[in-house]
């Protein structure tokens, strides 16, 4: 895969339509976000607070997060999905990948020259699903590398993507203005660049992120069965299981989903984690504790990538 470094502000190329100028000033028309939740909440904080677009309107099928939107300054305005498609040069679809299966199709059957892109946590299934639509080419497939346990637009953060990876898959299917710009308003968020096809993304996908979603889940439950004592777990709950557990608390609207369309890595990630547990059960079982040493030792190793 490849990796593109932060670009300081100031030295991002300038876009020949004018779109992106620079750094410091705006992208020159209207976006839309389409999902005012955490993803697209947090990205229309970042475009207001960087001053990367004119206006921000915001697309939303949930009544309450349109209110919110509106009174947390996430966006200028709600309009219905054709009318703001209409009005903006960027279209951002920050839905569950479930609805972004349905609204992508929809929302490439209305556009002319406008860019559209997607921040969905899996790719092979929505690029399938598009790859011989006529404007396939304005779509640039990407996913942002961050995210939290809650949702809904109060969760959203305007310095939510810096120092984050930002994947861009397929990027030879889109065009090259549309790609343009989705690389320098990542770039001017804060976020790295990488590439992959989205067969390798959602192969990594389901390692790092998808099975630590899973094992949350799966250890709360353990938890909530053998505990009934919730005091208890109040009182004696260490930093270190909360931070286990944390994503425990994640949406199970976004997360079913994800593992439906990413089943088969999220399952061969799953088999070798349940194969790692066994090994520590059976030095428990057998009272190998040399081999338990050498389990742990191992998985030290860790600290050489994550710092």
């Amino acid at each position: 895969m490849e990796k593109e470094n932060v670009i300081a502000a100031g030295a991002i190329p300038v876009a020949e339509d004018g779109n992106l100028i620079s750094a410091n000033k705006k992208l020159g028309g209207v976006v839309t976000i389409i999902g005012t939740g955490l993803i697209g909440g947090s990205f229309a904080l970042v475009l207001k607070d960087k001053g990367l677009a004119q206006r921000v309107i915001g697309v939303d099928k949930n009544i309450e997060h349109q209110k919110k939107a509106l009174e947390l300054g996430i966006v200028d305005e709600i309009l219905p999905i054709e009318e703001a498609i209409a009005k903006s040069k960027l279209i951002v679809l920050a839905v569950p990948v479930d609805a972004l299966d349905k609204i992508l199709p929809v929302v490439l059957d209305q556009v002319q020259d406008q860019v559209v892109m997607d921040m969905g946590s899996t790719k092979e299934n929505v690029i399938a699903l598009v790859a011989k639509h006529p404007k396939r080419r304005r779509f640039v497939a990407s996913h942002p590398m961050w995210g939290t346990e809650y949702s809904g637009p109060e969760a959203a953060v305007k310095n939510a993507f810096t120092n984050k990876a930002a994947v861009i898959c397929d990027s030879e299917h889109s065009d090259p203005d549309a790609l343009e710009l989705v690389k320098n308003l990542y770039k001017q968020t804060g976020m790295h660049l990488i590439y992959m096809d989205a067969a390798a993304h959602d192969l990594h996908a389901a390692y790092i992120s998808h099975i630590s979603h899973i094992t949350s889940f799966a250890l709360a439950n353990t938890v909530l069965e053998k505990e009934k004592e919730e005091d208890a777990i109040f009182e004696l709950a260490s930093a270190g299981f909360e931070s286990t557990v944390r994503l425990a608390k994640s949406n199970a609207a976004m997360w079913v989903p994800i593992f439906k369309q990413n089943r088969e890595n999220v399952l061969d990630v799953l088999n070798e984690h349940i194969s790692q547990l066994r090994k520590f059960k059976s030095c428990l079982e057998k009272e190998n504790y040399e081999y338990l040493e050498e389990l742990i030792e191992h998985a030290n190793g860790i600290r050489k990538i994550l710092k």
